[in-house]
């Protein structure tokens, strides 16, 4: 009797779908049978809610399989996990991207396998950044050039989930982007846990603006290369260069902003002020003029007021964020934040809803804008792409799912624009 594929859940960011992607092609090598794997995050405490939410519902659709509990939230929070009388295994970050993790598990998990198998994530100084190529759509592929993060932000689970960074050699993140292109991929997302920190590891400590010039300069013939979320305040020359001279470098970035006030960001140990943060985009823009930007910002820091919100409200405006990712605080356990005088869960809610309307008005904005504009957009589906700012497109008739197609905006309808016939 043939052993049935194992079952992927991923939850969290860009980076665990990756990895998720990399332990299906790991599982399948090793022989894995029947089995549901949950690549959890744990970036707030509503996410490691939610792992385990999903936790028990599969076990509830597959009674008979294994269940094997990974990623962030089982790294930080191992006990948790392998305390659920639905898990049978739980395995650490590092240790799902081993072959010899899952080498260990085939055909049927024979032998006497560990309840946990989740080591020292700060011990790890190497990243698994090729296992795999093209992961995404049909036109786009992402590509992890780094992992870990060596900042302490107060707030953050994130560095005791995966550990300090470290980086993938720009060789191989090159050659794999020619592999990439090889295979007819229109588009390289570059990713990473704190991207801008890529290269301090290696040797002479390049910076994420050397990688990117050396990726559009060896790959002439990648048609378009978009970096992720970054922070601003260690954007290098070398990446400003290649915004104002690079046409093939996508004009959108995802800032890790996080809050717009000082005080806040002061007690949250990050690195700008919002002064940084205006000034940053600024110089974006004037390098850029159609660059759009988005961001991440957290709602309801521990000791914000109103007036501090207010400030992180103002932001948005000022720094024209386009595309909003917004966090309602949550403690997460062990952190310095979760110490300190706590906003109230109503408040947070509510600061929460007034951003996301902001940024929902800064979209619309957006959006209208761009009528009666041509724009080269990366098609992702046959009646669905992206312009080179992340903006989605709508096309009323079938286009080649792939290709890059010059079209007139005709109108949007609030979320998506709209491609004339």
């Amino acid at each position: 009797m043939t052993a049935k594929s194992p079952v992927f859940a991923t939850l969290g960011c860009r980076l665990n779908a990756y990895e998720t992607e990399a332990m299906k092609a790991l599982s399948e090598q090793a022989g894995v049978g029947n089995a549901v794997i949950v690549n959890t995050c744990a970036v707030t405490s509503e996410a490691v809610r939610k792992a385990r939410q999903e936790i028990r519902r599969l076990r509830r659709e597959n009674p008979d399989a294994r269940m094997i509990v990974t990623g962030c939230a089982a790294q930080t929070e191992p006990a948790t996990f392998s305390a659920m009388s639905e898990v049978d295994l739980v395995v650490g970050n590092n240790e799902k991207m081993q072959p010899e993790t899952w080498q260990g598990l085939a055909p049927d998990f024979v032998g006497d396998t560990p309840a946990v198998q989740v080591d020292d994530i700060m011990s790890v100084t190497e990243t698994a950044g090729h296992l795999i190529d093209g992961f995404g759509t049909r036109a786009r592929a992402y590509v992890q050039v780094q992992n870990g993060c060596d900042h302490r932000c107060t707030f953050c689970i994130i560095p005791y989930g995966r550990g300090n960074s470290r980086s993938v050699a720009a060789g191989v993140i090159v050659e794999q982007i020619k592999r990439l292109v090889d295979k007819g991929y229109k588009e390289v997302v570059l990713t990473g846990v704190d991207l801008t920190s890529w290269g301090a590891d290696l040797p002479a400590a390049p910076h994420l603006g050397d990688l990117v010039l050396r990726i559009l300069r060896l790959v002439p013939d990648l048609p378009r290369l978009r970096i992720s979320s970054i922070d601003s305040i260690e954007a290098d020359e070398a990446l400003m260069q290649a915004i104002a001279t690079e046409p093939r470098l996508m004009p959108h970035l995802h800032l890790s902003l996080q809050a717009g006030d000082n005080m806040i960001l002061k007690r949250m140990k990050r690195r700008h002020s919002r002064e940084d943060a205006i000034a940053f985009t600024e110089r974006a823009l004037s390098l850029r003029p159609d660059m759009t930007f988005g961001a991440d910002i957290i709602a309801g820091f521990p000791t914000e007021t109103d007036a501090m919100f207010g400030n992180s409200l103002k932001l948005v405006r000022e720094c024209k964020l386009t595309w909003l990712h917004v966090f309602p605080y949550s403690p997460r356990p062990n952190t310095p934040a979760a110490r300190m005088p706590q906003v109230n869960g109503r408040d947070i809610k509510a600061r929460a809803a007034m951003l996301r309307a902001e940024g929902a008005r800064q979209v619309d904005l957006h959006l209208k804008e761009q009528t009666g504009k041509t724009h080269r957009i990366l098609m992702e589906s046959a009646r669905m792409g992206r312009t080179e700012q992340f903006a989605e497109v709508r096309f009323d008739s079938d286009q080649k799912v792939g290709t890059i197609v010059n079209s007139v905006i005709v109108g949007h309808d609030g979320r998506q624009l709209l491609a004339g016939g």
